[in-house]
Formats: C-alpha cells, structure tokens, sequence
C-alpha cells in the first residue's frame, strides 16, 4: 500500500481538527467556571492562564482587546467564570478558551472585605512601625501556632533545631483555615501571651486560595496579633500572598521556613562571631599592651627619671640669675635716686637763707614774720634781727 498518497502531515490534521470545533456551535460560545492557575500578564496587555477543577483543567488567553475591559486583575487561585470561544492554536496542536469575557465567582466579594478591612486597620495604625517589636536576637522558646499536622510545623522544626539545636519549639495547634478557625487562631494568641509560653510566636500556614488563608484576614486575629506582648512573625501562604496578619504583625516571612530562619539565628555563625570577636579581642589587647610597654620604656629613658633634680638645679640657677639681675636693678635704682638726691640737696643748700646770712645778711623779724619794708614798721617796735651766729633784740629809734 502506497501511504504516501493516504496520509495526511501534521498541519493538515490540526486545521481539520480546528474546522470542526469551529463548526460546533456548542463551542464558539461556552461559559465555563474554574479556578485560575499559572496566570502570566504578558507585557503585551495578553493574558495567559489555565482554568481548572479537582479532575481537569484547559488553557486559556484572553487577548488586550477584552482584558482591559476587566475591573479587577485576575490572580491564580481566583474562582471566576470566563465566556468565549474554544478553538485550536495549529502550531502547537492545543485547543484552548479565548477568554471574551471573565467575571468573579463570589471571590470578588472577598477581595473587597479584604481591602475595606485592611484600609480600615491601617488608618486606625495597625500597621504603624512605631507600634512593631523587636525580635529578640537570642530566644529560647519558639512559639508556633499552626496545624500539628502537614509540612509546616515540620519544616520549622527541622530549620530551627537545624540552626539551634538547644532552642524549644512548643506548638499550639490550631486550625488554620474553615470556620471558626480565626477565632482559634485568635485565643491560641491570647494564651500564649496570657502564660508567657514563648519569647516569640510564629503564626504559620501553607499557600492555598483567597478562602484558604481567610482566617489570618480576620479582624479578630488582627486585634489579637496587634495587642500581644510577645513578638509575632507571621509566614501565611506563599511568597506572593498577603494577608492582613502580614501586615499587623511585628515581622512578616515570605515561608514558614523563612520565618524559622528569621527567629532561630544560626547558633553556629554566632559561635564563629564569638571566636571572631575574641581573636580581634586577643589581637587589640596584645597591641596595647605592647604600645603601653614602648611608653612605659619610653619614659623609663626620659631625663626626668635618669637625672630626676636636674630639673630643679636648672630651677635654682634660674632663680639665683633672676636675684642677682634683680639685685643689680636695685643697687642701680639707688644709684640714680642718691645722685638725684645729692642735686636736689646741693640746689636746696644754694637757696638757703643760712647762705646769704653767712656773706653778712641779716633778717628782720617782728612778732616771727619776717620784715620786708620799711613800711611795715613804726618807732618803739620791737624787732628780732636774726645773724649768722645767733640772734639779737632791738627797737626801732
């Protein structure tokens, strides 16, 4: 049989497969519900993503044409309903929805009791950092509310026994997601803080959907995680996931391993920083040391403690050279005040009235004044005539 002339290539097949699908009414407009999974916003406005349930799931694109009409930003996780039209992309042989249309199955509602909550807690300042604690740097016990089954609490135990081996885990299991669960988480808060249980609290769970982790979006676990006393890191969900937990707490963690590795710290980079700080410690105290033994040598070889009173001799010669230059002052201030006094002795002695008495001058006086002029006497006074070698009574005639 000649099957070249039978058979048909691969492009042939898929646009055949393509045209009948195309053919079906049933298929160019379906309205299908699904949870969004693998979503991809493209650069170019097109959006990618797969729909799916608990047993199948299918590809779709939605092209920018009717993905900026939408009012909200689809998120994998999201349970929505898309309307469109099932066709064949040939190159790849995949059928697949071109999305026309997509509207929020209920979650919507709860994205916005999210935002309204988180809004809400963040004007009151529940997200303040003012208001967040200090992790400790050293705790001793690790508080972990979570589920005591699942991966969670196991990978926490194992980070942390791993980093510190001497650190104490103690759980407090609660449920972390269906109803009633947030009031749980909540009274698990209040009783750790109540019985001082741990130096820190990890409020820990896995990744899942809006309604999986709407427990920790509680207001009643916000309030509980914004009035505890001990330190909170919350790890809820994945690395992408915020929660209002994330937001009020003193610490969030994209994991719960993270979250681990946030409040556990490595006992053995500790150990290595201490051997580190006490070499640098060894080192500076050696080098003083040796800095303080050249002073010490130093002022051993100094002339103070070699020859301690030549200071002081070099002190007294200073002050016998400041006397004799002192006394050479005074004797020379004598000197010019005894020659003045001689000169004012010597003018004093040429003015005086004894002088002029001992060339043959006599004075006249009346009653101890002395006589001027002939004026100032009369006949019968009684004068005093003063001479050089004494004196003598007279009277006038």
């Amino acid at each position: 049989m000649n099957y070249e002339n039978v058979a048909v290539s691969v492009s042939q097949l898929n646009n055949y497969i393509k045209d009948k699908i195309a053919s079906d009414e049933n298929l160019n407009n379906v309205f299908v519900k699904g949870e969004i999974s693998n979503f991809k916003n493209h650069y170019t406005g097109h959006m990618y993503f797969t729909l799916k349930d608990e047993n199948s799931l299918i590809k779709c694109i939605m092209f920018k044409t009717y993905a900026q009409r939408l009012d909200f930003m689809p998120k994998d996780g999201m349970k929505v309903f898309v309307a469109g039209g099932v066709s064949v992309f040939e190159r790849d042989g995949v059928y697949q929805i071109y999305v026309k249309a997509m509207q929020e199955d209920g979650i919507g509602l709860l994205y916005k009791k999210y935002e309204e909550l988180k809004q809400r807690l963040e004007q009151e300042g529940y997200f303040k950092e003012e208001h967040k604690q200090k992790i400790p740097q050293m705790p001793k016990t690790i508080g972990v509310l979570t589920s005591q089954t699942g991966s969670v609490i196991r990978d926490i135990i194992n980070v942390s026994t791993r980093r510190n081996p001497n650190v104490h885990i103690r759980l407090f299991p609660v449920p972390v997601q269906g109803e009633g669960a947030s009031k749980k988480i909540a009274e698990g808060i209040k009783f750790m803080n109540k019985n001082k249980l741990a130096d820190v609290l990890i409020l820990a769970r896995g990744g899942g959907s809006l309604e999986d982790l709407w427990p920790f979006n509680e207001e009643i676990v916000a309030n509980a995680i914004y009035n505890s006393e001990i330190p909170i890191i919350s790890a809820v969900g994945h690395e992408t996931d915020f929660s209002i937990s994330d937001f009020v707490a003193d610490l969030r963690a994209p994991t719960p391993s993270a979250a681990a590795e946030l409040a556990v710290p490595d006992i053995y980079e500790i150990k290595q920083k201490i051997n580190s700080y006490q070499n640098r410690l060894r080192l500076t105290l050696i080098k003083k040391v040796e800095i303080m033994k050249l002073r010490y040598e130093k002022c051993l070889s100094s002339r103070v403690f070699k020859e301690p009173f030549r200071d002081i001799n070099d002190n007294y010669i200073k002050i016998d050279n400041h006397i004799k230059r002192l006394e050479n002052v005074i004797k020379n201030k004598q000197k010019e005040e005894k020659t003045k006094y001689i000169e004012l002795i010597s003018k004093l002695d040429t003015l005086s009235p004894l002088k002029t008495l001992i060339r043959g001058y006599s004075i006249i006086e009346q009653d101890s004044k002395i006589i001027k002029s002939v004026k100032d006497l009369k006949t019968g006074d009684k004068i005093n005539i003063k001479l050089v070698d004494g004196n003598k009574e007279a009277k006038v005639l």
